[in-house]
């Protein structure tokens, strides 16, 4: 019976499902991603992410075929770096990874968007949808730093490239404006991505957030 509520609470709340799993790669991503079985972990852990993202998307007005599209090549680049280091292919799935995560981001929106009333799993969605942003820049600026080596530059390490815990760092400071940290683009390209995710959360806060709240607030009949 406790697998069956298990279960079911699941069903109810996916939101609550992926944003846990979206957390908890925040907090295991730095502790894999500086030792010898670290890049094998962090593939096998994108892969999870991948996976339950695909199952997000499917309880969205998201078109599930374009998730599966995109999520089976970045699936297999992901196993083909983690088994066989081919860093070659970084941008390649990295680019992919990025179009995935905003992807799922956009069927969250409209899954949140679509009813006049705010439930319980689209409050976990907006969480969600949030993590989901700063991935999805994150994987962006790991696309700009392999193509452009260089283009963030940060007080420690300055002439190594930047982590993908620095990098996601980044993201969620830019995305919740909530400043910039110690690390920091230095490109032009850089700076564009920058700005475009700093416009995105505060779209994001005002137009999505905004509105869930104020539903949440709205007497019900």
């Amino acid at each position: 019976m406790r697998y069956l509520r298990l279960y079911a609470t699941t069903r109810r709340h996916p939101s609550a499902i992926l944003l846990l799993v979206q957390l908890l790669g925040l907090v295991l991503y730095p502790f894999i991603e500086n030792t010898d079985a670290g890049r094998i972990g962090f593939g096998a852990f994108g892969i999870v992410v991948l996976a339950v993202t695909t199952r997000m998307v499917r309880s969205t007005p998201g078109l599930a075929w374009v998730s599966v599209c995109i999520a089976l090549p970045s699936i297999v680049l992901l196993a083909l770096q983690a088994l066989y280091g081919m860093p070659q292919l970084l941008p390649w799935s990295a680019g992919l990874e990025a179009m995935f995560y905003f992807y799922a981001a956009f069927s969250l929106i409209r899954y949140m968007l679509e009813d006049q009333r705010a439930t319980t799993d689209e409050l976990f969605a907006a969480g969600a949808t949030f993590t989901l942003l700063a991935w999805a820049f994150t994987y962006l600026f790991v696309l700009a730093q392999a193509l452009q080596p260089g283009c963030f530059a940060a007080a420690v390490n300055a002439d190594q490239p930047r982590t993908w815990t620095e990098l996601m760092f980044l993201s969620f400071a830019l995305l919740s404006s909530t400043g910039i940290g110690d690390v920091i683009p230095i490109t032009p390209h850089a700076r564009s991505l920058a700005s475009l995710e700093m416009f995105t959360g505060v779209i994001y806060l005002a137009a999505v957030v905004s509105r869930l709240i104020g539903l949440t607030l709205q007497p019900r009949k």
